[in-house]
């Protein structure tokens, strides 16, 4: 069944949801990503600096990444129906075009360890996996 897109809708589940996803990328970076980048990019000197421009512009790119993952569940769920199935197969996907494609290459460009990827890429997944199945049930309590 398709669902007309409705800009106000997509506006507000995603902010919802990106509650979810800033705390998933701010605890993942902190705790994980900015020590790893600070051994392997050392030779940079502001390498994984923290100030406010540069937490605005993380803010904005999660709320970006947000978007994109709201926005590719709503087609899945046009396509296959706003189900359980739906929602991993969307988070996979998501998890597929974000942060595999992104570690694998820097890994790939000696920018990250290939073992930090089995410690980032799992948490990457529960993000989206989560963020997939809240966006789900979102548009489940909207369309009812």
């Amino acid at each position: 069944m398709m669902h007309r897109f409705v800009l106000k809708d997509f506006v507000i589940i995603t902010l919802i949801v990106s509650v979810w996803v800033n705390i998933s990328e701010v605890f993942r970076y902190f705790i994980f990503v900015r020590p790893e980048m600070k051994v392997n990019l050392s030779l940079l000197p502001t390498v994984a600096d923290m100030n406010l421009p540069i937490f605005m512009i993380w803010g904005l790119w999660d709320t970006l990444l947000t978007a994109l993952f709201v926005l590719l569940f709503w087609l899945c769920s046009n396509t296959f129906g706003n189900n359980y199935k739906t929602a991993i197969f969307s988070g996979l996907v998501a998890w597929c075009f974000f942060f595999v494609l992104f570690w694998i290459g820097m890994a790939n460009m000696n920018l990250s360890s290939w073992n930090f990827l089995l410690i980032v890429l799992p948490m990457a997944l529960v993000e989206t996996l989560v963020a997939s199945l809240i966006t789900s049930k979102l548009y489940m309590l909207k369309n009812t």
